[in-house]
């Protein structure tokens, strides 16, 4: 289970913002946001050490790609691809558009379920896939979603229920400040179910943190802070994109 709250505004200063609690196995092992692909120099992103590909990844471009699990489907699957592939898949193209095109193009029947969001400075798509068919490509409004194990928005979520509002209503952040989310990203306060920042708990939790910024200019680099650790006890520091 992982959580994504994306922020679109076609014409301000930051068109896209993105935050990202990514929880899992902490036996896992990953490497932090990095150019780790020799045969895909422009996609700086997070590598997954199992599967080898990303579950937060931005291309140079500005475009990005989130993978979440859906509900009862976390971790490998005997035969099944990596869904770390899948934003690497999208981030092969220059478009939002057309990266949530390519994705849908796949057998979602050869990998677990998944939801994905894949947006840039102009469009941001929301991606089922159901482990059969072809993923269900949804658009997202203008505005601010956020993405767990089933769809956008779901308010029967606990944690959506309780911190899409608080989200809402913060201040809105300006890279490279990004006080007002990494105060809500780091919450681990209960009731338990509804925390957004998940304590250990049977060998799983919240292992690393996420806040990305892509800027109207096309020429600018993205703002990524990455917290390599629970939010709430590994200090955020910005990545290289050089």
């Amino acid at each position: 289970m992982c959580t994504v709250i994306v922020s679109t505004n076609p014409g301000q200063r930051w068109p896209l913002l993105i935050a990202a609690n990514r929880d899992e196995r902490l036996d896992r092992p990953w490497q932090a946001p990095g150019r780790h692909w020799p045969e895909q120099p422009g996609i700086v992103g997070g590598r997954d050490g199992l599967g080898g590909g990303s579950w937060l990844a931005v291309n140079d471009k500005g475009v990005a790609a989130a993978v979440l699990n859906r509900v009862g489907s976390l971790g490998p699957a005997p035969g099944k691809r990596s869904r770390g592939d899948l934003p690497l898949v999208g981030l092969a193209h220059e478009t939002a558009e057309a990266a949530a095109r390519a994705i849908a193009s796949l057998d979602a029947g050869s990998m677990r379920s998944f939801n994905m969001v894949v947006a840039d400075r102009h469009h941001a798509f929301y991606l089922c896939g159901l482990g059969y068919g072809h993923a269900e490509v949804t658009v997202l409004d203008p505005g601010m979603h956020m993405i767990a194990t089933a769809g956008p928005d779901d308010m029967k979520i606990p944690r959506i229920a309780r911190h899409l509002p608080r989200f809402q209503s913060a201040p809105t952040p300006q890279p490279p400040d990004w006080k007002s989310w990494i105060a809500l990203l780091s919450d681990r306060s209960l009731p338990a179910g509804s925390e957004l920042n998940i304590p250990p708990r049977s060998g799983f939790g919240t292992s690393n943190s996420s806040l990305l910024g892509v800027p109207d200019d096309s020429d600018a680099t993205p703002s990524w802070l990455f917290a390599a650790g629970p939010p709430d006890r590994a200090p955020f520091e910005p990545v290289a994109f050089a």
